[in-house]
């Protein structure tokens, strides 16, 4: 395969994860963070970050309308609910221990 084919490949599987996380959108970055380690403000650092590495000029609330398909405050009004007491529980457990 050659580094185009690869980067094509890549940019879809991102944009279908994207996808994914939209359609789940029930799933909440606490579950994530939980699970899985990051989440999609995770995501959003990392988008920002390598649009930076590249000389872009991205800031941390572009990025995140970028993952979250809207911005931030709107995703968080339609779909971001408390977080339990075992949802913050596990995120405390979750934290690398110094």
């Amino acid at each position: 395969m050659n580094k185009q084919k690869e980067l094509e490949i890549e940019a879809a599987a991102f944009r279908r994860l994207l996808a994914h996380l939209d359609e789940r959108n029930d799933v909440q970055n606490i579950d994530l963070m939980n699970l899985a380690g990051f989440c999609r403000n995770c995501l959003s650092k990392w988008y920002r970050a390598e649009a930076e590495e590249r000389g872009l000029d991205l800031d941390y609330d572009q990025a995140r309308e970028r993952i979250y398909g809207m911005p931030y405050e709107d995703w968080k009004v339609k779909n971001q609910k408390p977080a339990s007491v075992q949802q913050l529980k596990d995120f405390e457990e979750s934290k690398p221990k110094d």
